[in-house]
């Protein structure tokens, strides 16, 4: 079964918008994995705005289920990375400015100094993904960096899902395809929602991991958390 990895970066945005600990991140994460989520994935950035550097080190100390650390390669994110040691790191292309990941990496301009970057991860064991665009012949490059999985950025695929779900699943499949023939896990995210996240694991069903939070975080201002993680997890089965 494709794992379910909860972003919550969300919660951390409400919490930080009135200050204190309410509501309190650590506590929804280990209720998110009580629910039957197999992984929090947090995406801390410079300005702190939503999880902090503390909430990360937190969050390693008592997680039960896989924990994912995406972000920017910069000097301070990689030694937060290698110190708390989570099961997995997800690089992405963001600058400081930008309000969410809106593509992947162009991983053969940037191959010496993801190669360096997924190097120094490998010595402390973590898993290491890049994020990238549904291109096929990215995956390629992705496992020359010695990579362990992608990640898909998915907004294309839920914005013409609307329209032409055939149309756009096709340039993922090919690209899952291609991570397949070059031994590379796959993941996926970006709004990915209970619309279209059962249709996508269908066409892919090799996928290993979706990591999704602000889709699944409004669909629990309706349905309470608990209901929208089990409805969530249904899309995957």
């Amino acid at each position: 079964m494709t794992k379910l990895s909860v972003n919550i970066n969300k919660i951390a945005t409400l919490r930080n918008a009135r200050g204190g600990n309410n509501p309190d991140v650590v506590k929804a994460a280990l209720n998110i994995e009580r629910y039957g989520a197999r992984g929090i994935t947090v995406h801390p950035r410079p300005d702190e705005r939503h999880i902090r550097y503390s909430d990360v080190r937190e969050l390693a100390g008592v997680l039960s289920t896989e924990f994912n650390i995406e972000g920017y390669p910069s000097e301070e994110f990689i030694a937060l990375v290698c110190e708390v040691q989570p099961t997995q790191v997800t690089l992405v292309p963001d600058s400081p400015e930008q309000i969410t990941s809106n593509h992947g990496w162009d991983i053969p301009r940037h191959l010496g100094e993801l190669t360096d970057i997924v190097g120094r991860f490998k010595e402390h064991g973590i898993r290491t993904s890049i994020f990238i665009d549904a291109q096929s012949e990215l995956p390629s490059f992705a496992r020359q960096t010695g990579a362990d999985r992608v990640e898909l950025y998915t907004e294309p695929y839920a914005k013409d899902f609307l329209t032409d779900p055939k149309e756009a699943i096709k340039p993922f499949i090919d690209t899952a395809i291609a991570c397949k023939e070059v031994g590379l896990g796959l993941n996926a995210g970006h709004d990915l929602n209970l619309q279209n996240l059962a249709y996508f694991k269908a066409q892919i069903p090799f996928l290993d991991e979706v990591s999704i939070g602000h889709a699944l975080i409004c669909d629990a201002l309706y349905m309470g958390l608990q209901a929208t993680v089990r409805k969530y997890l249904a899309c995957l089965e």
